[in-house]
């Protein structure tokens, strides 16, 4: 496949790679996304996704938050996949230097990933709202009913920007990143989700790819768009 090749020599050719991945990098490990064919939004339930993961259901209604997020947010046991791997490798050759990431589910850092950005935070760290005490993602999802803080009975919050929540700092350390970056990827992402999805119009180096299993709104703006499966691309690649 010709694309193939272009999105191998545009590699080949830069040393400063920004990847930017959305849901779709972590399907092939068996998470579900939120916008695809089966994803999260398109399921049938009492309220709509949006809604089960706002900040105004976890500070209202916890228990209902809590057995939404336990039943569809918890990857603990799901291991990378060809593109993560594919990713470590090129930070290792000094040719990818940072990863932004919009999934919460931790497969960049298991995978041996170290610059990554996770601008929806992460299940993997949890917090309890009265005195701060730190608690990993086993101890939340194992935990029957709402999570609560062994030493002080405080609610445990996960680090996961929820709906109505600001992004965290990392989101700034982001955008120096895509700012100076000579190569952005963007892969697995609709790009529907703003401000994350805006970050494409702040890049300004030299080759912007955009990888997806459907065309996006960003399509017009990139060198090389390939809408097929993740996997399969970065199984091929150098």
């Amino acid at each position: 496949m010709d694309k193939i090749k272009d999105l191998q020599k545009m590699i080949d050719e830069v040393n400063n790679i920004v990847f930017f991945g959305g849901a779709g990098v972590s399907t092939a490990s068996g998470i579900k996304d939120f916008r695809g064919q089966n994803g999260l939004y398109k399921m049938n339930l009492k309220y709509p996704a949006e809604v089960m993961l706002s900040s105004t259901m976890f500070y209202n209604e916890p228990e209902e938050f809590y057995k939404f997020y336990k039943e569809h947010l918890n990857s603990l046991n799901a291991l990378p996949n060809a593109t993560h791997e594919y990713l470590v490798k090129l930070e290792k050759k000094g040719k990818v230097k940072a990863i932004v990431t919009q999934n919460i589910d931790g497969l960049h850092q298991k995978c041996g990933s170290n610059n990554v950005y996770e601008i929806h935070g992460s299940i993997l760290r949890n917090h309890c709202l009265k005195c701060h005490k730190f608690f990993d993602g086993n101890y939340v999802f194992q935990k029957k009913g709402i999570p609560l803080c062994d030493e002080c009975q405080g609610l445990i919050k996960p680090d996961v920007v929820l709906y109505g929540e600001a992004l965290p700092d990392c989101f700034n350390e982001a955008i120096k990143k895509i700012s100076n970056a000579q190569m952005l990827i963007v892969a697995g992402t609709s790009l529907t989700v703003e401000p994350a999805s805006s970050l494409v119009n702040l890049f300004k180096g030299k080759y912007l790819v955009i990888i997806n299993n459907t065309k996006t709104k960003y399509d017009y703006k990139a060198n090389l768009v390939i809408n097929d499966n993740l996997e399969k691309i970065f199984k091929q690649l150098k």
